[in-house]
């Protein structure tokens, strides 16, 4: 007989956003280093990892747009990103800095797990968990990779050409302290990664990222040609009940749009708060 999960449902709005913001300060400090710019902190990536964020400082002052601008100018000296991320109801003044220091501010649905309902992996495809004591563990993880940047470059649910090829002509060996670092967050529960495939190899992958009994589904992409069938439904599914199992009593996502908002509604999310990116226009 199958679980039905509930989830959060006696938990007020203003303490799942306080334990949110706290969740965002604590799990890039796993795997960067954190320097502070007034009211930002800005997380710097060790190793060759994904580059990290500034976000507004936990119990900080409100950031200000001369902030703003030495937390670009710092991204720059260390040539990653200007990227920043924050909760809109957290930190509701940023946006209008952010605006201010010369930054397009995007907002995007960020959605809690209320009732789990599953989605099941559709016939013809494959859903697995990377393995941290898999000895191709190298192998999957710029697989994942590559799946994720052809997805990611095509953002949306609209089918599209971008398939096996374009994934395959940009794999990348990963470093090898770099899969250390993974097998070890692998192992500790801190990360879980899910790969589907079908006859053409890797097709949708998905992470989800914890700290305490807090986790954030991230990373769920598919490549465009393999779009319309179920895939990142299924992914999420798999990576929202592997949490749960795992004891996670606060499961969250943000969502790239409307639509893909209501694929993760059919799952069991709900909408809940405004995350918030802002980058160079």
């Amino acid at each position: 007989m199958d679980i039905a999960y509930v989830t959060v449902k006696n938990v007020t709005r203003n303490a799942l956003l306080t334990t949110i913001e706290r969740f965002y300060d604590a799990v890039p400090r796993a795997s960067a280093a954190a320097e502070e710019h007034g009211g930002l902190t800005l997380f710097v990536q060790r190793g060759a990892g994904w580059p990290l964020y500034a976000r507004p400082a936990l119990g900080g002052p409100p950031p200000t747009e001369a902030d703003v601008l030495a937390v670009r100018a710092r991204q720059r000296e260390l040539g990653v990103p200007e990227a920043f991320e924050w909760l809109d109801e957290v930190s509701p003044e940023l946006a209008s800095v952010a605006s201010a220091a010369g930054l397009a501010v995007a907002r995007h649905p960020l959605m809690v797990l209320d009732t789990f309902a599953a989605a099941e992996v559709p016939a013809g495809a494959e859903l697995r968990f990377l393995d941290p004591d898999d000895a191709q563990l190298a192998d999957d993880l710029a697989m994942l990779t590559a799946v994720a940047r052809v997805g990611f470059s095509s953002p949306g649910t609209a089918s599209g050409p971008a398939g096996a090829a374009e994934r395959d002509a940009g794999m990348t060996a990963f470093p090898d302290a770099d899969v250390a670092a993974a097998r070890s967050a692998l192992r500790s529960g801190r990360l879980a990664r899910a790969i589907v495939s079908d006859g053409s190899g890797p097709v949708c992958v998905g992470t989800y990222q914890r700290a305490g009994n807090v986790v954030e589904v991230v990373g769920v992409a598919t490549l465009p040609s393999a779009r319309r069938r179920g895939l990142a439904a299924a992914v999420t599914s798999a990576l929202t009940r592997h949490a749960l199992d795992h004891g996670a009593e606060v499961v969250f996502l943000s969502a790239g749009d409307e639509d893909v908002a209501r694929l993760y509604a059919r799952i069991g999310y709900r909408p809940l708060a405004t995350a918030c990116i802002a980058e160079p226009r």
